[in-house]
Order: C-alpha cells, then sequence, then structure tokens
C-alpha cells in the first residue's frame, strides 16, 4: 500500500508521552486488559464529531465503554439483509457477547450530520440525494424523525429538534432487533437518550414518562 505515509510529529510525540506517563504508571492494568479480556458495563453509541468526547464526559478508564461511533449516532433499523452493516454489528456484539447493562445514545449539538439531513430533507442539498451519497443514504435513517418536527417553525430550533430526534429515532429502532428487545424485556439490558449541548456542558437525558429531555 504504497499511499500510506509515517504518522505525523506531533502524534509520535503524543504517543511517546503516552507511553512515558500513563501507561508507565499503569503497566498492571493495562496487562490484565490484555489478558482477561474487556468487560465494559455500558455501550455508547455517539457521533463522530471530534468535539464530543465520550469518556471524557464520564470520566471513563480504559476498558469502561464499549464505543460505537458514526454519523450522527444513528442505528438503523434491524435489516438483516447481508450487507455490510458496521452499526449493526457492533451492537449486537455488545448486546449477545459482551452483553453490556447499559445502551447509551448521545446526540449532541451542532451536529453536522442532522444538519445535512434537515437541509436535504428539505431540498436544500440536493447533492445528498444522490444515491452515490454515503451521507445522504446514511441520514435517510432520520428522515422519520424529520417529519415529526414538521411543527417547528424556527429552523433553528427545528435542527436542535431533530438532534433530539436522532436519538429518539436510534432508541426506537434498537428496540427492533430482537436480542436486543428480549434483553430489554428479560431485564437484562437497559436503554438511555442522551444529549450533550457542547457549548454549556450541558447534559440532557429522556424522560420517557414525559417524552421530553431533562437537564442532569
Amino acid at each position: 500500500m504504497k499511499q500510506a505515509s509515517p504518522l505525523p510529529h506531533y502524534l509520535v510525540q503524543r504517543y511517546q508521552g503516552w507511553k512515558a506517563t500513563s501507561y508507565a504508571g499503569n503497566k498492571a492494568w493495562y496487562r490484565r486488559l490484555a489478558e482477561d479480556g474487556q468487560h465494559p458495563r455500558a455501550m455508547v453509541i455517539s457521533c463522530c464529531d471530534s468535539r464530543v468526547h465520550v469518556t471524557s464526559i464520564f470520566g471513563a478508564d480504559q476498558g469502561e465503554f464499549f464505543i460505537h461511533r458514526n454519523i450522527a449516532n444513528l442505528v438503523p433499523p434491524y435489516t438483516p439483509d447481508g450487507d455490510h452493516h458496521g452499526t449493526s454489528a457492533a451492537v449486537e456484539y455488545a448486546v449477545t457477547v459482551l452483553r453490556v447493562a447499559h445502551v447509551v445514545v448521545l446526540g449532541h449539538s451542532s451536529c453536522g450530520g442532522v444538519k445535512g439531513c434537515f437541509d436535504m430533507c428539505s431540498g436544500r442539498a440536493p447533492e445528498l440525494e444522490e444515491k452515490t451519497s454515503f451521507i445522504g443514504r446514511w441520514m435517510e435513517i432520520l428522515r422519520g424523525g424529520y417529519e415529526r418536527t414538521a411543527h417547528v417553525q424556527d429552523d433553528d430550533l427545528r435542527i436542535k429538534a431533530l438532534e433530539k430526534e436522532a436519538v429518539l429515532v436510534s432508541l426506537e429502532n434498537l428496540m427492533t432487533f430482537p436480542f436486543v428487545r428480549d434483553a430489554v424485556e428479560g431485564e437484562f439490558l437497559t436503554l438511555h437518550g442522551l444529549w450533550n449541548d457542547i457549548g454549556s456542558g450541558g447534559l440532557e437525558q429522556y424522560d420517557a414518562a414525559s417524552g421530553t429531555f431533562q437537564a442532569i
């Protein structure tokens, strides 16, 4: 593979600093993780956005979270059609093999993927409607959420509402997976919906009783 290049120098320096400090002070813990395997208590499905730092938000250590990231923290519906399903595979592994106790869907403010969905569904981004657009085809998962926000007239407020719909659509789609539904109904697994305000550091969780997101 001739196109592969060495790491940028700043990343090499950061790695060497980590190896000499964090790793050196916790060698026994890392060796235990390597030998005993992973036993995370929770899976977190979050956005690829570089501003959403899951482990920092929750102060998590290595081995604590099984994390899957994709555009707009979406989970597709259960569709065993033989095609590539990275998110579905991650959910299956977390629930059936790792047997996590919690699956958390973490949405966030200023989500570019959600904004893309809004633009596409409102006719402002025809390029995303092309069959060749991976982003557009992925964001079709959220089209139902876009339709559910039709009552919101202000565009900025609707996009914010759509960010939270991305969390709800993912929670709904998770329940279409038979192994997820069985684990939830058997009380071996709980699902959680969160939305993070990047600028304020705020965190809201979905309250099923009221049907709203409440500040934590």
